[in-house]
């Protein structure tokens, strides 16, 4: 890549395996019809887009989510359904990153909630038997700590304006388009990274 000094990473598709697929079904399951409409790749609406910045907390959206759909599912299940898209770390993603770190400043950029967070967590040390996810990046940036998420301009010009980046210098990895293209028209290099292309396929 040209000049680049900086990598902005998303987490979810980049580093954590993920499968939508199996958090639709497991909604369904639960009596949720149509759950593509609250919840996809390139979609949260309000409710879940409130959680993803930090507007409610996980009680207040357990509560919110049995009103707006009217089953009648436990918090646990709730999130339990939740989390079935996080599938894994695949270790050898996180290896590859500490050999990158030695080279570039590297941080991340993530959409996602405290549910997804305490799971994840939990998830990283099981997969790959280190203890912190987060001590791999100069700094993390979560949506729901930010109380800002991709696509919107604002949480990419927090990073640059708070970490003093040229973007002209600066490389964002991530899964969804829509999220690239905020990038681009900020200055940013981008690669939209999908599978069956993984962060071992990067020219870095």
């Amino acid at each position: 890549m040209n000049g680049v000094k900086n990598i902005i990473f998303d987490l979810g598709g980049i580093f954590i395996q993920l499968d939508f697929q199996k958090t639709n079904e497991a909604f369904q399951q639960l009596g949720t019809k149509q759950f593509n409409h609250y919840f996809t790749q390139t979609h949260s609406n309000n409710l879940f887009a409130a959680l993803e910045t930090g507007i409610l907390s996980p009680p207040e959206f357990y509560n919110e989510f049995r009103k707006e759909t009217g089953i009648t599912a436990t918090d646990e299940a709730i999130a339990a359904a939740w989390n079935a898209m996080l599938i894994n770390f695949p270790k050898e993603r996180i290896d590859w990153l500490l050999t990158i770190k030695e080279k570039y400043n590297i941080f991340l950029y993530s959409n996602t909630n405290q549910i997804h967070y305490d799971y994840f967590m939990q998830m990283f040390q099981r997969d790959t038997g280190y203890e912190n996810f987060n001590q791999y990046f100069i700094k993390t940036y979560y949506s729901h700590e930010i109380k800002m998420r991709k696509p919107d301009a604002e949480g990419f010009q927090l990073i640059i304006k708070e970490q003093n980046l040229h973007p002209e210098a600066t490389l964002f990895v991530d899964d969804t388009l829509p999220n690239i293209h905020t990038a681009q028209l900020l200055g940013l290099q981008t690669i939209h990274l999908t599978a069956p292309l993984t962060v071992l396929n990067l020219p870095l």
